[in-house]
């Protein structure tokens, strides 16, 4: 479920200094580190949704640079409204594009890891090739991943990650970790970090998922 529309939204993030202008994000392909002004590596979270998760991870790992990327303004405005409150993190920024575009602005080998969190499941047969964890999307990943690069996939609809999990294994990714009860799982729940969804659901007792895809 998406927030409501804000009127202006899109405007003010256009103003802030934490969001990549939608008109130069295309012209750092390749330049990322520039951009954060170091050699740390990148990590990004498509479909960040209000930012929580990947605040966390730039709080908790100084020694690694965080991209956020959501399309939606009005959720992103949300995620900008906490960031300002973090004057001295300065390894993360935030893009609002779609996540089609991923190639286009990210270099070949330029990302470290990829995080999606419980994605739009889009329901329909005939939308498929739009959820995140499809085929084309993990091709999409393929260009912009380290060769040791990793994603990692949480979600609590069951047939979203048994759709993933069939598209990981015709796309000739390797499993790396799976689980249906991610909570009920020490191992993999070892430094998990909740997003705002993750937390609601886990209150109303639905079981969350995960699944960590290598090539």
């Amino acid at each position: 479920m998406r927030l409501r529309n804000i009127p202006g939204a899109r405007e003010r993030i256009a103003d802030s200094r934490f969001v990549v202008p939608e008109g130069s994000m295309k012209e750092k392909k390749g330049r990322w580190r520039e951009v954060f002004g170091n050699e740390n590596p990148l990590y990004i979270e498509v479909g960040m949704g209000k930012g929580r998760f990947i605040t966390e991870l730039a709080v908790r790992n100084p020694d690694r640079n965080y991209i956020g990327i959501e399309k939606y303004s009005s959720v992103l405005l949300r995620a900008l409204e906490k960031r300002e409150e973090l004057e001295n993190l300065g390894n993360l920024l935030y893009l609002r594009m779609d996540a089609e575009e991923l190639p286009l602005v990210f270099g070949q080998e330029e990302v470290a890891g990829i995080y999606l969190n419980f994605s739009d499941p889009w329901p329909k047969e005939r939308h498929a090739k739009r959820r995140l964890p499809s085929r084309q999307f993990l091709e999409r990943y393929d260009k912009i991943l380290v060769k040791e690069g990793k994603i990692e996939f949480k979600t609590d609809n069951r047939e979203l990650f048994e759709f993933a999990l069939e598209e990981a294994k015709t796309a000739g990714w390797k499993i790396e970790g799976c689980t249906f009860d991610l909570h009920h799982d020490e191992e993999m729940c070892r430094g998990n970090i909740m997003t705002e969804y993750e937390e609601r659901f886990m209150e109303k007792g639905n079981p969350i998922c995960k699944l960590i895809l290598s090539r």
